[in-house]
């Protein structure tokens, strides 16, 4: 079967059929040779041109509301047919296809941050509830007569103090991640020694460690400076190796341990935060790094845990072009691992 793949083609197949036409019936009605071939030939380049015009014509005509949609303005017939002028039948297709996939696509994303947006306010509205109604609970309490009575206006002053630090963790936790998404071209990169970085954040949690009796180690903090140095941003860096340190802190087993690894990989510095935790299952794996999600709610809402730590870690790494990659199993531990871009240390000048 014969393919027509443009308008000129399609007008020369309408006039030769025209033109065969109008020359069989001469022949058959006897007219001379000369006479048949003089008229065939201006039949065939009459109807050649008027049913190029008129296939243009039609064709614009039924693609102008097409069109108007996918430039978003009222378009006029003469601008399609001198757009359509050298285009193929297909080629047009080709480019409302994927204007089409394009369109879908834009609003299947829309409609993915729509409800990513209704959960995130939800998220925020949830964890945001359950210390301000703390604080009320034990505010009203004390006002109802409690603060006279000595046994318990201490504790529940106590108790609203820590559900106001609790607050305030959260409210920054969020003013962190709108600067990260807001000035994520900010970051001031530097060169410094992550080994060096990682031994002070590591004496700073040693306290909050010994809580549980975890010890943490930073691998070749004895022979500093050490030959990792990165060029990143050092208030974000130590930033994420905070949040790291104090999530296996959290999630740690207790008399456990916490070790920080660095390895040198060409251009980039590996480094990895390892604990001996309880681990994290398969179904939670792909979630961690989502605001709010806790994969043991109860525990990390004890420990005083916002949720977005995690999701922190995530934006900082990639605001510096990295990815962070996370490896568990389950009663065994967790290992999150991240990659800054190397720099020359100065011993090596």
């Amino acid at each position: 079967m014969m393919t027509i793949k443009t308008k000129e083609s399609a007008s020369l197949l309408l006039a030769l059929v025209a033109t065969v036409f109008v020359v069989a019936v001469m022949l058959w009605c006897g007219i001379v040779w000369w006479m048949v071939v003089c008229v065939a030939v201006v039949v065939f380049a009459l109807l050649s041109l008027f049913s190029l015009y008129t296939i243009r014509s039609y064709v614009a005509y039924k693609l102008k509301p097409i069109y108007s949609i996918v430039f978003s303005r009222d378009v006029h017939t003469t601008e399609i047919a001198d757009e359509l002028k050298d285009k193929h039948v297909e080629k047009i297709s080709e480019e409302l296809t994927a204007w089409a996939d394009d369109n879908d696509k834009e609003i299947a994303r829309l409609k993915q941050t729509e409800k990513f947006r209704k959960q995130y306010l939800g998220n925020v509205a949830h964890e945001l509830k359950t210390p301000i109604f703390n604080i009320q609970g034990y505010i009203s309490t004390l006002l109802d007569g409690g603060l006279e009575d000595e046994l318990i206006n201490r504790k529940y002053l106590e108790r609203a103090e820590k559900s106001i630090d609790r607050l305030i963790n959260i409210v920054n936790d969020l003013d962190t991640i709108s600067k990260l998404e807001s000035d994520m071209n900010r970051l001031k990169s530097d060169k410094f020694d992550i080994v060096a970085l990682a031994k002070e954040i590591a004496d700073q949690l040693e306290i909050e460690a010994a809580k549980r009796k975890i010890r943490i180690s930073v691998k070749g903090a004895d022979y500093l400076p050490s030959p990792f140095w990165v060029m990143a941003d050092k208030h974000y860096v130590g930033q994420v190796l905070v949040n790291l340190i104090i999530n296996s802190i959290h999630y740690g087993k207790e008399g456990g341990s916490t070790r920080i690894k660095f390895r040198d990989m060409m251009d980039k510095i590996l480094v990895e935060v390892e604990d001996t935790g309880v681990g994290i299952s398969k179904e939670d794996m792909p979630r961690i790094f989502e605001r709010f999600y806790r994969v043991d709610k109860g525990r990390s809402r004890e420990q005083g845990g916002t949720g977005l730590g995690l999701a922190i870690v995530k934006h900082i790494i990639e605001a510096h072009g990295e990815r962070i990659n996370v490896r568990s199993e389950l009663g065994v531990g967790t290992t999150f691992a991240f990659t800054l871009k190397k720099a020359q240390s100065p011993a090596e000048k």
